[in-house]
């Protein structure tokens, strides 16, 4: 299995909304943090961008687009010094999924994406992406990333029957390929799972791992799948991912373990056996080495909304009716 395919699976994204905001100069909307995911695409005309992680603002024009991570504030405006509304009042007022901002000058047409899903289980995929990811509509996966907006933009205009499930459908597929294309870039050059997925060799006994983590995998027959020695497939490994192969695997286990913990009525010892350990006291000691409490305690907080970033805190921000 890919391990993409695996984190996808396991994030279930829950609910998605797409929204075509018209801002008439002069206008500007802020999207203050409220543990959010956002994709944004610049349709038509140009604005600023004023976020935490930018030194500057950054200007956007015609087909510019960014995904921005959970904890994230930022602005549009057709101008740095023009007045900001809160997104929640545009949207609110947005009839179906189109609004108006602003006042009667030159447009800018703003296509606007949100997603919910389980913070725990994307984990290991936000760790290692940038706060906010500006990506290219230009090479294939951008060419995709478009398509897709365009069809969802003609699902709006239809209204035809199930337009709605259609166009939740197509704004699940459109955040599956932003993802992807910010993978594709963030493990170019980077440390991390991203950057091993990324040769050839280390890729096979990745993909066998998520393919059966409660397998007994040693490093010499991850070294086999990869068709290498055991020291160079460790060494390989260790430089592209930055950890060694067991305790990249003891990662996943212990992400697994607790979306198994949030998800399923599974007892500890049925949760061990389905990732690798031995016994449940064997996964409660890891466990406990790891997050600091023992899984038990763990699963009660989780249950109270009481772990932070762990109640669905991907949640959008746009307002549901």
């Amino acid at each position: 299995m890919d391990p993409i395919d695996d984190l996808l699976t396991t994030m279930k994204i829950e609910n998605s909304r797409y929204v075509r905001v018209e801002a008439y100069a002069p206008w500007g909307i802020s999207f203050p943090s409220r543990h959010l995911a956002r994709l944004v695409l610049i349709s038509r005309g140009s604005c600023w961008l004023t976020a935490s992680p930018l030194d500057r603002p950054l200007r956007l024009k015609t087909n510019d687009c960014f995904l921005v991570r959970a904890g994230v504030n930022f602005t549009l405006q057709d101008e740095t010094g023009s007045d900001v509304v809160d997104c929640d009042g545009v949207f609110a007022r947005a009839p179906g999924n189109s609004a108006r901002a602003g006042g009667d000058g030159e447009m800018t047409e703003i296509i606007s994406s949100r997603f919910a899903f389980d913070a725990v289980a994307s984990e290991p995929l936000f760790a290692l992406l940038p706060p906010l990811f500006r990506l290219s509509l230009d090479d294939t996966a951008g060419q995709l990333l478009r398509a897709t907006f365009d069809l969802i933009a003609q699902e709006s205009a239809a209204s035809g029957i199930g337009a709605g499930f259609v166009m939740s459908r197509l704004s699940d597929v459109l955040f599956v390929q932003a993802l992807r294309a910010c993978c594709a870039e963030a493990g170019g050059g980077a440390i991390g799972w991203l950057a091993a997925l990324r040769e050839p060799r280390l890729s096979v006994a990745m993909r066998e791992m998520h393919a059966d983590l409660a397998h007994p995998w040693t490093v010499d027959a991850l070294a086999r799948k990869a068709g290498m020695s055991r020291s160079a497939f460790a060494a390989l490994f260790k430089e592209k991912a930055g950890d060694t192969p067991l305790g990249y695997l003891a990662s996943w286990r212990m992400y697994r373990v607790k979306t198994l913990l949030r998800e399923t009525p599974l007892s500890v010892q049925e949760i061990a056996v389905r990732v690798g350990y031995d016994t449940g006291t064997a996964l409660s000691r890891a466990f406990l080495r790891r997050e600091g409490v023992a899984p038990g305690a763990w699963r009660q907080c989780a249950d109270q909304g009481a772990l932070s970033g762990t109640r669905r805190s991907q949640a959008g921000d746009i307002p549901s009716g």
